[in-house]
């Protein structure tokens, strides 16, 4: 079986309309949050920015919550703007439904495989495993990293998982022999 991967190469952009100008599209960058206390109450934002403009906005990550419902390490990641939590909340998907954002996954992607040989053996099984929640089509997936046509990739291969509906999941398939 060959393990091909699915890896995020940068934060995807947001779909967010900017309050300064007419862009649909901003992007978090390094990744900063913003943090303020009320008493014993905490609002954490993170930080994005639009491309074209430049201006900021704030997503709200948590609201009013009280300092002991957070975990040390996390409050910290917060303070120093660690990446891995920014990627964490910036994919999630309550986030997104809260703040009324999609994410834009165009280039913030790449498939890794390995080199082999497709014409040996048949029937060839590959698994594709996701390290992130990258939403793509198996089909095109498939094209890409066999070097086929869409066409060729419906007549050629058996898979668990609809073709042609998007998936954020690991699956497998199976390349049959060509015409």
């Amino acid at each position: 079986m060959l393990p091909w991967v699915v890896r995020r190469t940068r934060l995807p952009l947001l779909s967010l309309r900017c309050v300064d100008c007419p862009s649909e599209s901003a992007t978090a960058g390094e990744g900063r949050f913003r943090v303020n206390a009320n008493g014993k109450l905490l609002d954490v934002w993170l930080l994005v920015r639009c491309v074209s403009c430049d201006w900021t906005s704030k997503l709200t990550v948590h609201e009013r919550a009280p300092v002991r419902s957070f975990d040390p390490a996390e409050l910290h990641g917060y303070h120093v703007n660690d990446p891995e939590l920014v990627a964490s909340r910036l994919l999630d998907p309550l986030l997104a439904r809260r703040n009324r954002f999609t994410l834009d996954w165009t280039e913030a992607w790449r498939l890794h495989t390995p080199p082999a040989r497709l014409d040996e053996t048949w029937p060839v099984r590959v698994e594709v495993l996701f390290e992130d929640p990258v939403p793509v089509r198996p089909d095109r997936l498939i094209a890409q990293g066999l070097g086929l046509s869409r066409n060729q990739v419906l007549r050629r291969i058996k898979s668990e998982v609809p073709l042609r509906r998007t998936t954020t999941a690991g699956f497998t398939f199976t390349v049959m022999a060509g015409d």
